[in-house]
């Protein structure tokens, strides 16, 4: 039985555990049961481990604490939804209990699995039972007891797992909405999933098939780190390509000029171009020398004494394959810290072209693209506040499974005040933008702005991505359904009728302002005889129809 783990298997755990809640998203997803065709707990925990695999497939850990810290950076900047962040936090706290660790055992597991709740606790405003909070403290709580009777890592992970799944039954008791749709909780269920992939781990069982492991980079070809340093006798591995500028090129003065300034020589050659391998103290001199004989088109510059140097002490050896990662880096993920041209900005969260627009048109500095079915990363929202280009900005996450990645925000912006205003819904950002005051302090601008938004109800209507018992409704797939204010407000197999009764609410009947923001599936006539059907039902009201583009759901509207 192992007893301890080093960085090298932890982040082989990650990449388990990740595997196992990919294999087995859609069945958590399943659990969830409101059934809206949102961003699902178990595709959320997905992308948010599968942040970490890949983290952990870039290059070798030697130690936990690296390797911990690695994962919770991973998982942070990748977090997706409200369950997704909780994971990252237990994660966070987990890494932050063994950061100074080579190795760790069973107690050194269970201390850190009780720093990841305390951690998840805390960011949780009102902490309720039944869910994955409840979970993870239990399955700490065991593997704390499990640690006083045995230290070894996988005694303690096994009895801890085992509390862990007697504490998901009991969620169903302790939710009631869990309790009559007869399903555990899918955030703790996910969690569970995770910890018996990384136990799988330690017990060399494999994993789910079809799962793609990322594995760190390793060179190609011949590995000159592995020659001893008094094996090399030039510095530097330079191989490259020249294509040729003219035909019937002689090569044989840069051959020998080549064994002059190196050895290990092998030239390559064909009507086009011709091809180089050599070892030099002198890289740059070859390269300067080969333009004599044609045009410089691929070059690569491996220094074979560090990488001797990092071989023996057991680091990750750096070759030029890790330049693709670089260039993918430098191009795409290294983040734009926009200078700050005025003291407030705004960043807002949106699906669908025509709602970008309505957000662009109300001075927002960059809209995120995402809401239902797809929920944005932490490092989504952190990339769009960092360019723009404000000292203050204010995020609106127009959704309430993204409030929580959006919060994480603040501590990770880079010279900028983050300042979130929790909207839930799409038209809430549009009505905190209009109050917005330039002038006015942060202060004064986040009680305005939070003020015109608990003033916006908003109806989503929608259609079932399962079938469920929920709120007295027998819901089947495919069904249209209608939200109020995040609530069921009612299911219909007919659409129109649905908005019939909709528009009869009292909600809207006495509103002074409608607004009609129809989705991508939704054609304009069809929109236009929504727009009669509350022209007609709500005489009182000023009604705007504007076409969102929005994905899922087939209206928002909203009434002020």
């Amino acid at each position: 039985m192992i007893t301890t783990i080093d960085g090298a298997l932890f982040a082989r755990m990650i990449v388990h555990g990740s595997a196992c809640i990919n294999a087995r998203k859609q069945e958590i997803n399943e659990l969830n049961v409101f059934p809206v065709p949102d961003g699902d707990t178990g595709t959320n925990m997905s992308m948010t481990m599968g942040a970490a695999a890949e983290e952990m497939g870039k290059k070798a850990h030697s130690a936990v604490g690296v390797a911990a810290n690695a994962t919770a950076n991973a998982l942070l900047r990748g977090a997706r939804g409200n369950s997704g962040v909780i994971l990252s936090l237990l994660f966070r706290g987990f890494a932050k209990a063994v950061k100074e660790k080579e190795t760790i055992d069973g107690r050194d597991f269970a201390i850190a699995l009780d720093f990841g709740v305390a951690a998840a606790y805390k960011a949780v405003m009102k902490p309720a039972e039944g869910t994955i909070l409840t979970v993870s403290r239990m399955t700490a709580a065991a593997a704390a007891a499990a640690a006083r009777e045995d230290s070894g890592v996988e005694y303690v992970l096994e009895k801890a797992l085992q509390e862990g799944l007697v504490a998901l039954e009991h969620t169903t008791e302790q939710n009631p909405v869990l309790k009559k749709a007869g399903v555990v909780d899918s955030g703790g269920k996910g969690f569970l999933v995770i910890l018996q992939g990384m136990l799988d781990e330690i017990q060399e069982k494999p994993m789910p098939e079809g799962a793609v492991v990322p594995t760190a980079k390793k060179k190609s070809g011949a590995d000159f780190a592995t020659l001893g340093d008094e094996d090399i006798t030039f510095t530097y591995d330079t191989v490259f390509i020249v294509r040729k500028e003219k035909e019937n090129v002689n090569l044989e003065p840069f051959r020998a000029y080549l064994n002059s300034i190196g050895d290990s020589l092998v030239i390559g050659e064909s009507d086009e171009e011709f091809k180089v391998h050599v070892h030099t103290d002198t890289p740059g001199a070859a390269l300067t020398e080969s333009a004599k004989y044609g045009i410089l088109e691929l070059a690569k510059i491996e220094n074979m004494r560090t990488q001797a140097e990092d071989l023996a002490a057991g680091k990750h050896v750096q070759s030029t394959d890790d330049l693709d990662e670089v260039e993918e880096q430098l191009e795409n993920s290294q983040p734009v810290i926009a200078a700050p041209e005025k003291r407030y900005g705004m960043v807002a969260v949106a699906a669908g072209q025509g709602l970008a627009a309505v957000f662009k048109d109300l001075g927002v500095d960059g809209v995120i693209s995402g809401g239902q079915t797809m929920n944005p990363s932490t490092e989504d929202i952190l990339r769009q506040i960092n360019a723009t280009p404000a000292e203050v900005v204010f995020v609106l996450p127009n959704n309430k499974n993204i409030i929580m990645a959006a919060e994480q925000c603040k501590g990770l912006a880079e010279g900028k005040e983050v300042v979130v205003i929790p909207s839930k819904t799409v038209p809430q950002g549009i009505a905190t933008l209009l109050v917005m005051d330039p002038d006015a302090d942060v202060e004064t601008n986040m009680a305005a702005m939070t003020e015109a938004m608990s003033g916006v109800s908003t109806a989503e209507v929608t259609y079932a991505a399962r079938d469920s018992d929920f709120g007295g409704f027998a819901i089947k797939h495919g069904d249209h359904m209608a939200l109020l204010n995040g609530q069921l407000f009612d299911t219909q197999k007919n659409q129109e009728k649905l908005l019939k009764k909709l528009a009869k609410e009292d909600t809207f009947q006495n509103a002074e302002f409608i607004n009609i923001y129809y989705g991508e599936d939704v054609k304009e006539s069809d929109a236009e005889k929504t727009l009669k059907l509350f022209t007609a039902a709500c005489p009182k009201a000023e009604i705007t129809m504007l076409a969102g583009g929005q994905p899922v759901y087939y209206y928002m509207i909203s009434a002020e």
